[in-house]
């Protein structure tokens, strides 16, 4: 029995928890020795996970403003951290990211450094101040910083499109998992997603999304970290893989070359017959490393959309103080250290197992039949995200005849990796639970702004608490739904839509928001444009590249948002020098906001 106030019980009630789960995965384990097929197994992870997190969801159920859209504003530093963290390890992190750099190279690491990095940016700059602000959203902060509606108006509108952006990949990333652990197809398992999703934030709000977060981070984390020490164990990499990494990759050239990488390529005609989306594993180059500046301008844009995006400072709304938001970013990145510091060993153990001839594992060199007998690679090619093909017509599999679709990389490699099924499993599971805790804050982000600061603070200012709420679960149920009906679509890949939604909101609120706590000088009129400008022009060279235009000064379809911010920037500054500058009431509170300490400058927030 847990006696005394649930926020200082934290620590036992999230260990009872992590006990709970790992005693579960030994059941399992257990269960998969006497027999329990591989479906029953991943059908068991994805219920009983999304079971737990559903019930967490409902025992957070509120009634009051401040607990749903902040939480009360007392969440502790470490937990807000976790939760940070789950809210921030989307499909893309877990399900993805791992499958771009096997695909693609190191260029791809400029997401980690971007990612990362930019919650440098988060403490130094942003999460601190607006804390101290003591809004609920991001428009509200803009609303009240410049004033008038047009600008709250114009910020909940970059935040919509960023963020739908966002969480149409984290349906599609859910969608994907549910498809292959229930078996069902992939465009009615987005919605068993959604339903998930929402049976989490719909009752609570932040409050509810907080302490689901914290749980999936638990889950999520294990789920990620247990393969890599499991395989690397396995291959004689070390119990500890990361300080090997070097090793590896070299040992993946020498292979590459013995197997004749580079030498042999694929017609048109055979590209052809390859599904949709799937990738050669000889595919280890793409534009995105060409050059240092290719790097440079998607780690940059990664950065400055991290500390654009509305998801991640409304986390930062909900701790007890200015001082806790702060320590709560460092605790965030270490959280965030622990599963990015290993995506890289994932991909190179991954691509290992299937290439090494010296493991068990190792498919190329065998004949083609007997890889289209193996158990993993006809569960995962009935999922269209695995193929081979023996184009040269000489009956061995070869490095050009093998692809898999980036998804994969993560979900399938216990499997390709010999591991038991019940990893399989809990791969699963974690990877629900990372885009999950990710849709959930973003939907909860639109709505929220939505309710607040469209709804309340502009169409119906004396709208009741009740009534305010019900709106915001109204809103969640139909931009969840439409999210979903999107993701069916499958209009863009996991990771290029996450790229998007990080490119849209640097493009309209970065400078916004910066010169808003920075520049005592901008103003209603400048924030407007830089608002408006950005956008549009960042949106402009999103379409214009799409189809065919030549990019400029190489910012190309993953990085428009540096073009867009840019304009923002230029925009804001301008306008704000040549209109009036804003009145001493709004200046003087601008040096308040960035004083780290004192009571918030919204104190009825």
């Amino acid at each position: 029995m847990i006696k005394g106030n649930f926020i200082d019980n934290l620590p036992k009630v999230y260990g009872i928890y992590t006990g709970g789960f790992l005693a579960f995965i030994i059941i399992m384990a257990i269960g998969e020795q006497m027999g329990m097929t591989a479906k029953a197994i991943g059908i068991a992870f994805v219920a009983f996970t999304v079971a737990i997190y559903a019930i967490i969801g409902y025992l957070s159920r509120t009634a009051q403003a401040d607990a749903y859209y902040v939480a009360g504003r007392q969440v502790p530093t470490v937990f807000n951290g976790m939760a940070t963290a789950a809210d921030w390890m989307s499909g893309a992190s877990f399900v993805a990211m791992a499958g771009g750099i096997y695909f693609k190279g190191y260029g791809y690491m400029a997401l980690l450094v971007g990612w990362t990095g930019g919650y440098v940016l988060v403490a130094s700059l942003l999460a601190p101040y607006l804390r101290k602000f003591g809004c609920y959203t991001v428009p509200d902060f803009i609303g009240t910083r410049y004033g008038g509606n047009l600008s709250r108006f114009l910020a909940v509108v970059v935040l919509t499109v960023a963020s739908f952006t966002y969480v149409t990949a984290q349906i599609n990333a859910t969608g994907t998992i549910a498809s292959v652990a229930l078996d069902i197809p992939f465009q009615y398992a987005v919605y068993v997603g959604l339903v998930s999703i929402l049976l989490c934030s719909m009752l609570g709000g932040m409050r509810g999304v907080t302490w689901t977060q914290v749980a999936q981070y638990i889950v999520l984390i294990i789920a990620y970290l247990l393969p890599v020490f499991w395989i690397s164990n396995k291959m004689g990499a070390g119990f500890f893989p990361h300080f090997m990494l070097a090793d590896e990759v070299a040992r993946i050239a020498d292979l590459e070359a013995q197997f004749g990488l580079g030498t042999v390529t694929n017609s048109a005609a055979d590209l052809a017959t390859v599904p949709k989306g799937l990738a050669g594993i000889t595919k280890a180059h793409s534009a995105v490393n060409a050059t240092p500046w290719a790097f440079i301008s998607l780690a940059l844009a990664m950065m400055m959309g991290t500390a654009s995006l509305p998801h991640v400072m409304m986390r930062y709304f909900t701790t007890p103080s200015v001082k806790a938001a702060r320590k709560s970013v460092g605790w965030s990145l270490f959280f965030i250290f622990l599963l990015y510091s290993s995506a890289p060993m994932l991909a190179t153990l991954s691509k290992l197992s299937l290439i090494d001839p010296n493991l068990a594992t190792g498919i190329i060199g065998k004949s083609i039949s007997e890889v289209q007998a193996i158990d993993w690679y006809q569960n995962w090619n009935q999922a269209n995200l695995m193929f081979v093909s023996d184009f040269n017509g000489n009956g061995t599999l070869e490095l050009n005849e093998f692809f898999m679709g980036g998804k994969a990389v993560v979900l399938a490699t216990p499997e390709i990796a010999g591991l038991p099924y019940v990893i399989s499993g809990l791969v699963a599971a974690g990877g629900m639970a990372a885009a999950m805790s990710t849709a959930d804050g973003l939907i909860l982000a639109i709505a929220n702004a939505l309710s607040h600061d469209l709804y309340y603070k502009i169409i119906d200012p004396k709208a009741e608490t009740a009534k305010r709420l019900v709106v915001a679960r109204v809103l969640l149920v139909v931009i969840g739904f439409a999210g979903a009906t999107i993701a069916a679509m499958e209009i863009q890949g996991i990771l290029g839509s996450v790229i998007w939604a990080f490119d849209f909101a640097m493009s309209g609120l970065f400078f916004p928001l910066v010169l808003g706590v920075w520049w005592k000088r901008a103003n209603r009129e400048g924030a407007i444009a830089g608002m408006a400008l950005g956008l549009a022009s960042g949106m402009g060279y999103l379409i214009w590249v799409r189809n065919g235009g030549s990019g400029f000064l190489g910012i190309t379809q993953l990085t428009f948002g540096i073009f867009g911010s840019a304009v923002s920037l230029v925009s804001m500054v301008v306008v704000s020098l040549i209109t009036s500058e804003p009145d001493a009431a709004t200046q003087k509170m601008v040096d308040e906001v960035r004083v780290p300490a004192g009571k918030s400058i919204l104190g009825k927030h």
